[in-house]
This record gives C-alpha cells, sequence and structure tokens, in this order.
C-alpha cells in the first residue's frame, strides 16, 4: 500500500509563500549588495570635497543629491551602509558568543548559584540603555565605532542570555534530556548536543530582530557623536549634519533616514517571517 504524500508544502515551498520573509530578505540584500559594492566603487570619493557642487538637489549627476560639503549623498549613504552592518553584525556577534553559553549554563545550574550570578549581572546590564553605555565607554576611551560596537555588544549579551535560559529551562524537562542523562552524559554535553540544536530556530530569529536593533543604536549613537567619527560616513551622523538644512535641502534628511527606515523594515519583516517558517507550531497551521 503506498503511503499519501504529505499535503504540506515543503520548507522551502513555504519560504517563497511567505511574502514578508521574501519582502524583507529582498530590502536586507539591497543594503548588502551596496555594502559590499562600497568596497569596490561608489559613485564619487566620499573623502572628496567639491564647495562648488554643494546643496545640489537630487539630479542626473547626483542622484540623491550632495552635502554642503559637495559630497555625493548616494556614495555616502553606500558606505554608510557598510558602517552599520559591520557594527551590528559585531555586536550581535558579542551578543550570541557570550549570551548562549552564558543562558545555557544558567539553565543546567538552574537555582543554583551560579544560576542567580548570571540573571543578576543581566538585570544590572538592563538597569543602564546602550546609550548610557556608550556614554560611559566613551568616557574612559573616547567616542568611536569600536566603543560603539561595544556599547551595543554589551546590551546585547543579556538578551541572549535570559532568552536561551527561557528556553533551555523548558527543553531540560524533556524526556529526551532525561534519556540523555539516564546514559551518563553530563550537563555541558547536553547542553552542546540536545540543547543548542533545539535553540537555533529561535536564536536564528532574535539574531535578525537584534541585528535591527543594533542598525538602528548605531545610528542614534553616531547621531549624538559617539559612534563613528570623520571622514567614515554614518547614516546617524549625515541625520545629525542635516538637521539644521532641512528646510532648504531636505534631501539630506530624506536619504540616510529612508536607508535607516527600509533597513530595519526588510530586516524586521525577514525575522517576523523565518518565525512563522521556523515554528513548527505554525507551520502546523498552514
Amino acid at each position: 500500500m503506498t503511503l499519501p504524500a504529505d499535503p504540506r508544502p515543503g520548507l522551502w515551498r513555504q519560504a517563497f509563500r511567505a511574502r514578508s520573509l521574501i519582502l524583507g530578505a529582498l530590502l536586507s540584500l539591497v543594503f548588502l549588495a551596496a555594502a559590499l559594492l562600497s568596497f569596490l566603487w561608489t559613485p564619487y570619493d566620499v573623502a572628496a570635497l567639491d564647495i562648488a557642487a554643494k546643496l545640489r538637489p537630487p539630479g542626473a549627476a547626483h542622484w540623491l543629491g550632495t552635502d554642503h560639503f559637495g559630497r555625493d549623498v548616494l556614495s555616502m549613504i553606500m558606505v554608510g551602509a557598510r558602517t552599520s552592518i559591520a557594527v551590528a553584525v559585531v555586536a550581535v556577534g558579542i551578543g550570541v558568543g557570550l549570551g548562549v553559553p552564558l543562558g545555557l549554563a544558567a539553565a543546567a545550574r538552574r537555582g543554583g548559584w551560579l544560576d542567580e550570578l548570571i540573571m543578576r549581572a543581566n538585570d544590572l546590564v538592563f538597569a543602564f540603555p546602550s546609550l548610557v553605555i556608550a556614554i560611559l565607554i566613551t568616557a574612559v576611551f573616547g567616542p568611536g565605532a569600536v566603543n560603539a560596537i561595544l556599547a551595543i555588544g554589551i546590551f546585547n549579551v543579556p538578551v541572549f542570555a535570559r532568552l536561551t535560559r527561557g528556553a533551555a529551562l523548558s527543553l531540560w524537562k524533556r524526556d529526551f534530556i532525561l534519556a540523555a542523562r539516564v546514559a551518563g552524559k553530563g550537563a555541558t554535553r547536553i547542553s552542546a548536543e540536545h540543547i543548542l540544536p533545539n535553540l537555533a530556530n529561535l536564536l536564528i530569529v532574535q539574531g535578525t530582530i537584534q541585528f535591527s536593533l543594533g542598525i538602528l543604536a548605531e545610528a542614534g549613537l553616531s547621531y549624538v557623536g559617539l559612534g563613528a567619527q570623520p571622514p567614515t560616513p554614518s547614516w546617524g551622523r549625515m541625520l545629525a549634519e542635516s538637521q539644521t538644512m532641512i528646510s532648504f535641502a531636505p534631501w539630506l534628511a530624506l536619504m540616510p533616514g529612508m536607508a535607516i527606515v527600509l533597513t530595519v523594515l526588510g530586516l524586521n519583516l525577514m525575522g517576523d517571517g523565518l518565525r512563522d517558517l521556523l515554528d513548527p507550531r505554525l507551520r502546523r497551521q498552514r
């Protein structure tokens, strides 16, 4: 007897049917491609000043206009995408690299002194927003992209630690974990071989969300002068420099603002799409 085929579409077919995932991925890929292309080519040199061409509106020569120094806005947005993505990637990497092991350790020693220590340390970090942490770091080491990465990365650690601990605690009660313990496996081995693989989907989705928040945080820190420093272009600093000229050169604020909005929107849509795609409970409802 031939078994009937599974009526549900496969994972890849569902991915191509998820409109939010496709739209989010396309928006994200556009800015990723712009950032990668900026390593090889930009329409103009972002460090070149052309006072004779200052404050030109968008046109054939400069598609997104020029700023008060005559620099091409499109070229600056392309290089600024590189800065924002690099800061967000490293900051999320710090959060995952430190937060996930801490969350796994806290769940494995639930109720013990290590669990309590990790959670209280997380509460302490949560008490200071990333901007305050950046100000503290800047006061010691000075402003810069590296310090922005540290500030955002430190704030991401408790986010991933809490998420990992909460999800891992529910898994420690499952039968397959009990079977692993009966087989003589220790807590560290169980966390690495059984707990972490079952958390991968959740961590991927959260990583996408934190990536978008990292881009927002980097723009905010650059806006107040704590992020990437001149002459490195930054979307946040472009917004800060344009605020006094918005009445007669609105494109200076509109273009980097739209870059931030579209990038964050794309990442959030992609995160929502991945959550719907990777959550087995949501897949069963389709």
